[in-house]
């Protein structure tokens, strides 16, 4: 019976040494590879990924993708999603400034008055309805803000010396000077007390275009300006950045059709149609598909055309998808009453939301981008875990890499090199798991010895 630990041992010990170990990722190990050229300041680096990386990998969600340094070390790694952008243009506007002059009972309303425009609807002049009002109370003020195209956000104004104290007033809002919508009331303070002063300038205004303002005072009359100005601010929102690929030559496989086929699925958003002839008008269906196996799916209908306007060649030819199917396969029919794309196929380019990756530099350069690896699980971090303190701004403060070659022309030698070192560790594991079931075998033929031994002796 002694035997039996020794046995089980030897097993245990050929089974150790079968089991697979999850080695650090080699540069080897991957199908396409390309340089990088570091520019700016580190240790944080962004490479815009080009759609031909997509096209390489051997996943859709780039988990087979890796930084290598010279030593050869994988590098820590993040992606970052391209999104829409909203920049934000201030401008800032001195305005003139007219009279509003009438009764002191500000239940009877408004001052009434007469108001002279230029052609482009600037103001010239304000004067009463009734020129005998001209000695009443200063109700307020109207301001000229037609120049101003933005939304208005901020009104800072100044008045003459004698207006101590706080002082309130309406608000309103006009673009023909007849019809006047409320903005609410505004304050304004100076306070005085020996030689500290405190100003209060500014009113804050709820960010709407108007052309003019008018202002009137509650309670009292209102001082004399010196100064008015608002500040408008405009925003506009850029599409997301997109990458392309080259163009796609379809494959026609029967009268107004037309196939492509991608390397893998990819969550395409766009795609883009060649219309080589003049006065080409082609509505269309597309339908697409995940795999070789799967059904065939509505994607999504449109009008393509290239067509004469006022003069003018008027060019539609891309159609916009959600990104929610990822797509291998693409089938499109076209409707042959419109002529279709005349005798030369379309080509096609696919495009997806930009990736950026962002890799902490560490080591000795060059750095290696390197994709392709079949079975590959992701390594990649959250940006805020990768860049600590990460917050808005932080991708532009960082350097930035570039690839220093053509990452397709690296393909093929990384290829062979990726297959000759999976065939070697194929035929090293078949060899590892004989060993094993060669002792596996030896160790029942032995247990069976034993026991016909200890059966005869009984």
């Amino acid at each position: 019976m002694s035997r039996f630990p020794l046995l089980l041992n030897i097993c245990l010990g050929l089974l150790c040494v079968t089991q697979p170990v999850q080695a650090q990722d080699s540069l080897d190990d991957f199908a396409a590879r390309v340089p990088l050229k570091v520019e700016g300041n580190g240790p944080w680096y962004r490479v815009d990924l080009p759609m031909s990386l997509h096209f390489l990998a051997r996943h859709a969600d780039l988990r087979d993708l890796r930084i290598f340094n010279a030593e050869g070390e994988p590098l820590a790694y993040a992606l970052a999603r391209g999104e829409s952008q909203v920049t934000r243009s201030e401008q800032e506007l001195e305005l003139k400034w007219f009279p509003l002059r009438g009764p002191a009972d500000t239940s009877l309303g408004a001052p009434r008055v007469r108001v002279e425009r230029s052609t482009t609807g600037t103001v010239v002049e304000v004067l009463p309805e009734d020129p005998a009002a001209s000695g009443e109370r200063l109700r307020g003020w109207l301001l000229d803000a037609s120049g101003m195209k933005a939304p208005l956000e901020k009104l800072v104004i100044d008045w003459s010396e004698e207006g101590e104290g706080f002082q309130q007033f309406t608000i309103e809002a006009s673009d023909d000077l007849q019809s006047w919508q409320s903005w609410g009331t505004g304050q304004i303070a100076r306070l005085s007390f020996g030689n500290d002063h405190i100003y209060q300038r500014e009113v804050t205004l709820p960010g709407h275009k108007a052309r003019y303002l008018r202002l009137l005072w509650l309670d009292r009359e209102a001082p004399l300006l010196t100064e008015a100005r608002v500040t408008g601010a405009r925003q506009e929102s850029s599409p997301a950045p997109m990458v392309w690929s080259d163009p796609l030559p379809a494959g026609s496989p029967a009268a107004g059709e037309y196939s492509w086929d991608l390397p893998l699925p990819l969550p395409v958003e766009s795609l883009k149609f060649s219309l080589e002839q003049a006065n080409t008008l082609a509505p269309v269906r597309l339908q697409a598909r995940s795999n070789d196996t799967a059904q065939w799916q509505a994607l999504t209908s449109g009008l393509l055309y290239r067509l004469p306007k006022d003069g003018k060649e008027v060019l539609h030819d891309r159609l916009e998808l959600d990104g929610w199917m990822p797509v291998q396969h693409l089938k499109m029919s076209v409707d042959q009453r419109a002529g279709g794309f005349g005798a030369k196929a379309p080509t096609l380019q696919v495009g997806m939301r930009a990736l950026q990756l962002v890799f902490l530099a560490r080591g000795t350069p060059p750095y290696t981008l390197a994709v392709g690896k079949p079975g590959a699980a992701s390594a990649e971090l959250p940006l805020t875990t990768l860049v600590p303190g990460y917050g808005p701004g932080s991708l532009a403060k960082m350097g930035s890499a570039q690839p220093d070659g053509d990452l397709r022309l690296a393909e093929a030698k990384a290829v062979v090199v990726a297959e000759e070192k999976g065939s070697a560790l194929a035929w090293k594991r078949i060899g590892l798991w004989a060993v094993l079931l060669l002792g596996v075998g030896l160790l029942v033929l032995m247990a069976l010895s034993l026991l016909k031994g200890q059966s005869k002796g009984g």
